[in-house]
């Protein structure tokens, strides 16, 4: 089973000491570091699966809780997309200055209302994030931040969540970077149809490994 086979390790991740769970393979082509959504946190069984399975692709993964336990009582602070993003960006520092991580590339993996937060990171901190995926997310949240995101973006989501498919239309209208838009057929917004999450690993893998991997020369 890939729960038994592959080693993690908790961390505090930024200021607050958020407990993450960081899977750093030998060798690891880049850093992809997960921004929940709707109140999730670093257990979401649907982020482990796809950071496992990344994982055996060769990228190491943090997942941390963006909030405290006291901020999580308060519903507000899951929307709160400024905030957020506040966080994903400590995370990235958090990041920069371990000595084991320092030189990873950096991509970031949101789902929901973490995809906004992920994208607003990732148009503060260009020089530091060098991808970002969405699943089932709301890129709309982002707002003005969307033409300022320089990281290629890649935008997955079901192709039953019919709402969610025009506003991450949208939101692919207001980008500037290189990104796609990609519908797993039949798939709902959580994903939860056999094979529809393994399609959003194979997506999500195929854009890391084309914008994380390192450049190599000759």
């Amino acid at each position: 089973m890939i729960e038994t086979s592959i080693k993690k390790r908790i961390v505090a991740v930024g200021p607050r000491k958020l407990e993450g769970i960081l899977r750093d393979p030998e060798g690891a082509g880049g850093l992809v570091i997960f921004a929940h959504g709707a109140g999730s946190s670093r257990r979401s069984p649907r982020n482990n699966y796809v950071a496992d399975r990344l994982f055996e692709e060769g990228f190491a993964t943090l997942l941390f809780d963006l909030l405290t336990e006291t901020e999580a009582l308060d519903r507000v602070n899951v929307f709160d997309i400024p905030l957020l993003s506040e966080r994903m960006i400590e995370a990235v520092r958090w990041a920069r200055g371990d000595a084991e991580l320092s030189a990873r590339r950096i991509g970031l993996f949101g789902a929901s209302t973490g995809a906004a937060a992920a994208l607003v990171a990732a148009a503060q901190a260009p020089e530091d994030v060098a991808a970002v995926v969405s699943r089932g997310g709301r890129p709309d949240l982002a707002g003005s931040a969307l033409p300022e995101v320089q990281a290629p973006t890649l935008l997955v989501v079901g192709g039953a969540d019919y709402a969610v498919i025009e506003l991450n239309q949208q939101a692919a209208g207001a980008l500037r970077c290189e990104q796609r838009l990609a519908i797993v057929a039949c798939a709902t917004h959580l994903f939860e149809e056999p094979g529809a999450l393994d399609q959003v690993v194979n997506l999500a893998a195929g854009w890391f490994k084309k914008h994380l991997q390192p450049t190599r020369k000759g």
